[in-house]
This record gives C-alpha cells, structure tokens and sequence, in this order.
C-alpha cells in the first residue's frame, strides 16, 4: 500500500523487451535498504524490484501491466515519480493508494492561475462514474483532489511545490496519465450494485 506522498523522482535509464518489459530506474532512494522483492510504486504502478545497485532497482513489467497503464510510452531518460511501500506506523499524509492502475486518463488542458495549475483531465468513460467533486484520484502515483467534475472530464490543481517534488512540472496538454480511483469509491460503488 502507499499514500500518493511522492518521496523521489527517478529517470529511466534502460529499457529491454524480453517476455516482459525490463526496465531500470535510478533514485536517490539508498538502494542498501531496498531488498529484492520490495514493492515502488513508479508513476503510480506498483512494480516489484528484481534486481539492485547503488542508485538503481530494476523491475519486470508484465503485458496486462503495459495495456493499463502509460508505461509502454516510456523511454529513456523519462522523469518517474517514486514511492516507497508504506510501513507500519508511516505517516497517511495523501490517502490509500494499491498501486494498481484503473486505466489512462489524458490531459486535455492546462491553466496557469496565479503560482498553482489548473489541469482538466478526460477519463475512460467505464471509470469517470467512481471520480467524485472533492474527492481523492492518484494520478502517476500522486494523491490529489478532484475539483470538479463534467462527464470524463475532471480538474485539478498543482501548487508550485507538487509541481518541483513530482513531475507535474512537466505535464502537457495530450500526456496519458496513470488513473487509480479511490478504493472507497469502488467499494461503494460495488455495494450499491447489490442495493
């Protein structure tokens, strides 16, 4: 589990396709606390690390994984946003994130108001139902509040230090963002059908 609190930005330095997608990330995580095993989430997509150096894990990521998420848009070079799995006792500062993608939003505008960003996002139509006006999405892996709600189309903002502690700062219009709706929407959702 994770809280959407971004703690590092990683680059992507290799990518190989063998039968899944191989891919190196560098940190400024101290990879001497890292074990083999351990869950990242990277861009919001919980990814299991295989193998370690000093400033770098490598994951494998599966077909079903690249079909859900914007990870096959990856190359190198490519900013990651990176958290740690949660540890008992750690701080909820964002909310419960899985790391496990819904789907692909894409950014359809963007808008500089004062030093914070407004950005309106469309959302796959099967998952536009589950994101709520003041509610919570992880989007890349960074917990964030809805603004408003049109149809797909929701909106949020980026205040200058969520702009330089993830990736946000690049973000531009037509970017295929990672979307994970907040379980308790889902869950809700899942009891109404049963109402």
């Amino acid at each position: 589990m994770f809280t959407g609190i971004i703690t590092d930005i990683g680059r992507v330095t290799a990518l190989e396709q063998r039968g899944d997608l191989r891919v190196r990330i560098t940190t400024g995580y101290d990879t001497g606390g890292i074990d083999i095993g351990a869950s990242i989430a990277s861009d919001g997509v919980c990814l299991t690390v295989i193998a370690l150096g000093d400033d770098w894990y490598d994951v494998e990521v599966s077909r079903e994984t690249v079909s859900k998420t914007n990870l096959g848009d990856w190359v190198e070079g490519r900013r990651v946003n990176l958290e740690r799995a949660l540890k008992v006792g750690d701080e909820l500062g964002g909310h419960i994130v899985s790391g496990h993608v819904d789907g692909v939003a894409e950014i359809v505008a963007l808008q500089d108001e004062g030093d914070s960003t407004r950005v309106t996002l469309c959302a796959p139509e099967a998952l536009a139902r589950f994101i709520a006006p003041k509610g919570s999405v992880a989007l890349n892996g960074t917990s964030l509040t809805v603004n408003e709600v049109d149809g797909c189309d929701f909106g949020i903002n980026f205040i200058p230090h969520t702009k330089e502690a993830t990736t946000w700062g690049d973000a531009k219009v037509g970017d295929r963002i990672n979307l994970e709706i907040d379980t308790l929407a889902r869950y809700v959702a899942r009891l109404q059908e049963f109402s």
